[in-house]
């Protein structure tokens, strides 16, 4: 088969991609049709520019897309990239290979310049998106709030403004939308979670307790 194309890991069906743009989703109106409960109506674009290929997350399902497993908004493939549709793999064909990766050129030129307390703003956004290696619904304001210690006003001002920066249009499902972005432009990272440290004073019994301790056994 001449130009790209993608693989459905399901079925095994081989679909050639459009000479611009083709559309994947659960509807009937997709180009490519997937049947998965994971899958949105319209999920997805793949776009042809030239050589090369990327694909857009339309930001419509709280499952998001993936390539090779790591959650984006936007990125070029390469020849074998593993992309999921939610719950649903398909694999990447028929793309010419270059000696470097045009994706790291273009998420550098994307990455607009955060003050100290967007990036923290945009941290608490994204973890619950980073636990675990898997995609869940972003932090909301009132979450986030509370996890910098500020008001909920505050924190709706610099979502505005991180809106604005990351060119993310109003309508349905902005705060995931932003965190895709910002995931995909690897702009935050996953923090290790630290167990709670047990007191001596938790771990050891106190005297009274050891005295009734002794009493019962006496």
């Amino acid at each position: 088969m001449e130009g790209p194309f993608i693989r459905i890991e399901d079925t095994g069906e081989v679909v050639p991609l459009r000479p611009e743009i083709t559309t994947v989703g659960r509807g009937r109106g997709a180009d490519i049709r997937l049947t998965d409960p994971s899958v949105s109506r319209l999920h997805a674009e793949l776009v042809r520019r030239g050589p090369y290929l990327y694909v857009v997350d339309l930001g419509l399902s709280r499952n998001g897309t993936r390539v090779n497993g790591r959650p984006i908004a936007r990125r070029v493939l390469d020849d074998g990239d593993v992309v999921s549709f939610g719950a649903a793999r398909c694999r990447i064909g028929g793309v010419p290979r270059e000696d470097f990766a045009p994706e790291v050129e273009l998420r550098r030129a994307a990455a607009p310049e955060l003050t100290r307390r967007e990036v923290d703003v945009l941290t608490s956004l994204c973890r619950p998106a980073l636990s675990d290696e898997a995609f869940v619904a972003p932090a909301t304001a009132r979450e986030i709030a509370d996890d910098l210690v500020v008001t909920e006003a505050a924190v709706k001002q610099h979502l505005l403004r991180l809106y604005q920066k990351f060119r993310i249009p109003e309508g349905t499902n902005r705060r995931t939308r932003l965190a895709n972005e910002v995931v995909a432009l690897g702009l935050v990272r996953p923090t290790p979670v630290v167990p709670p440290q047990r007191s001596p004073s938790s771990a050891a019994p106190t005297e009274g307790h050891t005295a009734a301790g002794s009493r019962r056994a006496s």
